[in-house]
């Protein structure tokens, strides 16, 4: 998956300002849309299946003026087989612009089997080289967790990774806390939730919702759809985001097992936002509910369903959202015949012929 994909991660080092004066990033999503230079590289993690030979993290070269334009111009393989690098993110971002001495340096890649996270210095570009790596033992051993799935970096400099299950291979869902110096914390939630997958926050609504997979000891041997219903999950997750508590957990039924990747606009005031289910396929819309000044819960407000499932004969698995929000489309990243979808309308969105 592109992970390096939307304006507000180009890969410039001043963003439109002096780094003595602001943090990484842009002030404003529309900031970055409109201000933030385009990508020249961008980063691919490549997993190797048998592990015949490590993972690695391919550069591609993305600048339309470049003589090694659309092609890999560099390979970082990991020092170990068998890890299975999943979602990428950043050590720091627009979450902390406002603080100086942060800097996006470092990009955090997790790996689901192993339990490593990996932390690769893009100083330059376009040879990243390999930084540091936290072991899956001290997750384990520190936090309690093992299976480190989504990457992404908080506004006071640590970084957040939702993991997936216990260290025995059993399902546990919780969020592992990183140093800016890459060292374990512990666990940012008071509390476990049955599955773990993905996760989105919104600060300024005091919120942060997230998904549920599977248990690692079943998925980890192939899809099994006979155990579906106990061994994998149906729920997206409410969190009190200061508190770190759980507010409201809500079961999407039949038309919503398995809800991966969730997303919500740039815009941090948005109350919009989305899950992708892969059983069946189905995209679902959110809306905040407001709850107090600061704080709201979101409600399912539309779903394409089965009926798409059908016509794309693919599982949905993740999503990106336009740089803008303005037009509202999605890019729906899908794991079969038809690899990608564009919904319109957050409200009315239109699948293809």
């Amino acid at each position: 998956m592109l992970k390096n994909s939307n304006r507000s991660q180009a890969m410039s080092t001043t963003n439109g300002c002096c780094a003595t004066q602001c943090g990484p990033g842009y002030a404003t999503p529309l900031d970055a849309f409109r201000s933030g230079a385009r990508e020249k590289v961008i980063y691919v993690p490549c997993i190797v299946p048998d592990h015949s030979r490590p993972d690695y993290l391919a550069t591609v070269d993305v600048d339309p003026e470049s003589r090694t334009y659309s092609q890999v111009i560099h390979r970082l393989p990991m020092p170990y087989t068998g890890d299975e690098l999943h979602h990428s993110g950043w050590n720091a971002c627009s979450s902390c612009y406002n603080d100086p001495s942060k800097k996006r340096q470092f990009l955090i890649l997790p790996s689901l089997k192993s339990g490593r996270v990996y932390a690769v210095d893009v100083g330059q570009e376009r040879e990243p080289k390999l930084h540091k790596v936290v072991e899956g033992e001290e997750l384990s051993r520190v936090a309690g967790v093992a299976y480190p799935h989504s990457s992404h970096c908080l506004g006071n400099g640590d970084i957040m990774i939702s993991t997936m299950g216990a260290p025995d291979g059993k399902a546990k869902g919780n969020f592992v806390l990183l140093d800016c110096e890459l060292n374990v914390k512990g666990t940012w939630a008071q509390q476990d939730t049955a599955f773990g997958y993905d996760f989105w926050y919104q600060p300024a609504h005091n919120i942060m919702v997230s998904t549920e997979f599977g248990t690692p000891q079943e998925f980890m041997k192939g899809f099994n759809p006979a155990v579906a219903a106990s061994e994998y999950g149906s729920k997206l997750h409410v969190w009190n985001w200061r508190e770190r508590t759980l507010r409201q957990s809500i079961d999407l039924g039949q038309d919503g097992l398995i809800p991966l990747e969730t997303r919500f606009f740039h815009d941090p005031q948005s109350t919009i936002g989305f899950v992708v289910g892969a059983l069946p396929a189905c995209l679902q819309g959110l809306r905040g509910a407001q709850q107090a000044a600061d704080s709201w819960l979101p409600h399912v407000t539309w779903c394409i369903g089965s009926s798409l499932c059908a016509r794309l004969h693919s599982l949905q698995t993740g999503l990106i959202r336009c740089g803008h929000d303005c037009h509202q489309p999605l890019l729906l990243h899908c794991c079969a015949a038809l690899p990608l979808l564009l919904a319109t309308h957050p409200t009315h969105p239109t699948p293809p012929p």
